[in-house]
């Protein structure tokens, strides 16, 4: 079992004289390592990782042999994608978020791209059809809409997207859509209504 999370931080697959738990992947999985390696270098996927490779060395710009960080995610989608020679983009959004989905369609078009989208209501599917009981919707008795991630995927398919970005879909949702889209998929903002989706300041209070 693999336990990178609790590893040093000078860990061996980063540092050439560093330090490995007993269950390192690098020491007891090598096998799988060199498949990973493999894929890369010769599997379908290696234009794409090559292509990923080079969008992070251009998100940073060096200054007194120092990388400083110079670009939004926003940025770095619409460099990968051109990078990727992607023409076609699909927009899975939460109806929360319409507004923000409605500029980030109009930028993503700016720059060159057709865009497909589709609000997590698509459908009009009722939480009823799904199963949900009275008492477990939000307002009991209240008519609620039920998101729909595998229609947005479907609708995406069919149109035979290049690449997918996934805007601020529910928990659970998202991962749906997930697992249906037939491209490959990216993550622009992840919901967490509480913390003005910004889900990793919930660890602040873990923080030693």
């Amino acid at each position: 079992m693999s336990n990178c999370a609790f590893c040093y931080k000078q860990k061996k697959c980063k540092f050439e004289d560093g330090s490995s738990l007993p269950d390192c992947p690098i020491v007891n999985q090598a096998e799988a390592v060199e498949f990973s390696r493999q894929q890369y270098l010769h599997g379908d996927d290696s234009e794409f990782m090559l292509q990923s490779l080079r969008q992070v060395a251009a998100g940073y710009e060096v200054m007194d042999q120092k990388p400083h960080p110079i670009k939004n995610r926003l940025e770095e989608i619409i460099e990968f994608c051109h990078r990727m020679n992607y023409k076609k983009l699909g927009l899975a959004f939460c109806t929360a978020l319409e507004d923000d989905a409605r500029i980030l369609a109009a930028v993503l078009r700016r720059s060159g791209f057709e865009v497909v989208s589709a609000v997590c209501k698509v459908g009009g599917l009722k939480k009823e059809e799904v199963g949900l009981e009275e008492d477990g919707k939000i307002v009991p008795g209240r008519r609620e809409i039920s998101c729909n991630p595998i229609l947005q995927a479907e609708l995406m398919n069919r149109e035979a997207t290049d690449f997918n970005i996934v805007f601020g879909l529910c928990l659970g949702h998202d991962s749906l859509f997930l697992k249906h889209s037939k491209a490959f998929c990216t993550v622009f903002v992840v919901k967490d209504r509480v913390l003005k989706h910004n889900p990793i300041l919930a660890l602040d209070a873990y923080r030693r």
